[in-house]
C-alpha cells in the first residue's frame, strides 16, 4: 500500500492543506486552519502513523501545569499531550495502526485534535506564558 498517498488524499478531503511532503523519509506536515491546527507532522513508519502538533514551549517546570495537561490526558479521546526530548515543548502526539488505516479513522484523529485545540484554546495559551 502507498501510505503516504493514501494519507494525503485523506487530508485533502479534509481541506488540509499539504505544506510539505516527502515521500523518502514518510513525513507530511498539513494545516487546517479552522480546526486550528497549524504545521501538523504526520510521520509514516509502519507498523504505525504518528502525529505531533506542537503546542507551546515552557521556561520552567511547573507542577500545576504538568497536572493539568494529564488532567485533559483523561478527557482527550485520541491521543494526549506530550513533552518533547529535551523537556521545554509540549506537543499533542497521536499514534495509530497505519496497514488498514480508514478514512473515518484519520479524520476521528484531525477532529480530536481540532476539538481539543477549541475547547482548550485559552488554557493553552495561558500555559505558554509561562
Amino acid at each position: 500500500m502507498d501510505y503516504i498517498n493514501t494519507i494525503e488524499q485523506f487530508a485533502t478531503k479534509l481541506n488540509c492543506r499539504i505544506v510539505y511532503k516527502n515521500e523518502q523519509h514518510g513525513i507530511l506536515k498539513i494545516d487546517n486552519e479552522s480546526d486550528g491546527i497549524h504545521n501538523l507532522i504526520i510521520g509514516i513508519a509502519p507498523p504505525i502513523l504518528i502525529m505531533e502538533q506542537f503546542l507551546f514551549s515552557f521556561r520552567a517546570d511547573n507542577t500545576e501545569m504538568f497536572k493539568r495537561l494529564l488532567q485533559k490526558n483523561r478527557d482527550t479521546i485520541h491521543g494526549a499531550f506530550v513533552i518533547n526530548e529535551e523537556g521545554d515543548k509540549v506537543l499533542f502526539r497521536y499514534t495509530m495502526q497505519i496497514e488498514h488505516i480508514s478514512f473515518n479513522e484519520f479524520e476521528g484523529a484531525i477532529n480530536s485534535l481540532g476539538l481539543l485545540m477549541s475547547e482548550y484554546a485559552q488554557e493553552i495559551i495561558d500555559f505558554s506564558k509561562r
